[in-house]
């Protein structure tokens, strides 16, 4: 079954998330550096089925483009080029790294642990991955 699979996209590294084949759960996958991303990305989709890109889209708190949203929107013209039969989906980021501090502290990692700002990347993915798919979630 195909999974979803989201990315906080930053300046020097990107965290990437995936679900499982069910599509119930988000992992944190990894971390990769922001300038061999694209290739990764080719790479993985060669051998995992992907339905659906998750990237989260940075805004201020006050809804305004952050500085790194052209960025982000440049990078995704590129991967819809590069696959361009797997749909790209934004969702809202604000907020995900304090809530990746704190899952990391609520998780009881150390200190240390917890400056990892690659870690800090991936658990952002992942809360991204699965914000994204609680809001689409269908209420009985």
């Amino acid at each position: 079954m195909p999974r979803i699979l989201a990315l906080d996209y930053g300046k020097r590294r990107t965290g990437i998330a995936v679900t499982d084949p069910l599509k119930i759960i988000a992992n944190g996958l990894t971390t990769v550096e922001t300038s061999k991303l694209l290739d990764w990305l080719k790479d993985y989709v060669s051998r995992e089925s992907v339905e659906l890109f998750v990237v989260g889209l940075p805004t201020q708190p006050d809804g305004q483009p952050s500085e790194n949203q052209q960025r982000v929107k440049s990078f995704c013209g590129e991967l819809r080029k590069a696959v361009p039969d797997i749909p790209i989906a934004f969702y809202d980021e604000r907020f995900t790294s304090v809530l990746a501090h704190r899952a990391m502290i609520d998780g009881g990692l150390g200190q240390k642990r917890r400056r990892d700002k690659a870690l800090v990347d991936e658990i952002s993915a992942c809360i991204i991955l699965q914000s994204y798919m609680e809001s689409k979630a269908q209420i009985f």
